[in-house]
């Protein structure tokens, strides 16, 4: 049965996932060439052939340990905390931000030239925060993109995999996925929007942290044992 039903959520949710991220994929091209001024940009274009790579490679791993998430990720949900309506949005941006500016700097005026070896420092860091990102989806089917208490979805706390070194593993990620890819694209300029998104980030790690301290049973408990939010150690 479990079997049957998650070939079932492939197959309903597969066509409109491909969908998406083909329409993502055409808009980060254009916000990304259309700053550069030109289509000849090589560090855009292997951008966008690496982090496809890593999009699919990432879709394809939750399909098949965890493919709820994936369903519950691409949908906003009804009781998302009034904050987060406000928050959200601004993190949200900063992820074409770093794109725009990217082409600007890099593919257009060469404000701050980087080599080719920052690029790659770049892209391990990227590929970091795909990893962090895709291991915190997998244990966590409640991974949705709002921050709200899932009662009709039966939410518990979640204690396996990244979860037990942080409690906030998807944030955690965030930090290296949103400096990789200014890098990686070859931009310190670039950093500036990612750090911006960064610290948003730590400040909706804190709210919702308070929120489901407050209204998740176990939670406290969990946080007790867990000591730190998103960094080890620090925080």
């Amino acid at each position: 049965m479990a079997a049957d039903s998650r070939q079932s959520t492939e197959r309903i949710e597969l066509p409109r996932l491909i969908l998406l991220q083909v329409i993502t994929l055409l808009l980060m091209g254009v916000a990304m060439f259309l700053p550069a001024g030109t289509i000849g940009w090589m560090r855009g274009w292997l951008f966008l052939v690496i982090y496809s790579m890593m999009t699919v490679l990432a879709i394809a791993y939750l399909l098949r340990v965890n493919p709820e998430v994936i369903s519950a990720r691409s949908r906003w949900h009804q009781g998302t905390k009034r904050w987060d309506l406000f928050l959200t949005p601004p993190i949200l941006v900063a992820f074409p931000a770093i794109l725009v500016v990217a082409g600007l700097d890099d593919g257009r005026f060469h404000w701050f030239a980087l080599p080719w070896w920052v690029c790659v420092v770049g892209y391990v860091l990227l590929l970091c925060g795909f990893g962090g990102l895709a291991w915190a989806s997998a244990v966590n089917k409640f991974f949705e993109p709002t921050v709200r208490i899932q009662a009709d979805r039966g939410q518990t706390v979640i204690q396996t995999g990244p979860y037990a070194f942080v409690r906030h593993p998807g944030y955690a990620s965030g930090l290296p996925m949103f400096a990789g890819m200014a890098l990686a694209l070859g931009s310190l300029w670039a950093l500036t929007p990612g750090a911006l998104a960064w610290l948003l980030l730590l400040v909706r790690a804190r709210w919702e942290d308070a929120m489901l301290q407050a209204e998740l049973p176990g939670y406290r408990d969990y946080a007790q044992r867990v000591r730190y939010k998103v960094i080890p150690g620090v925080w």
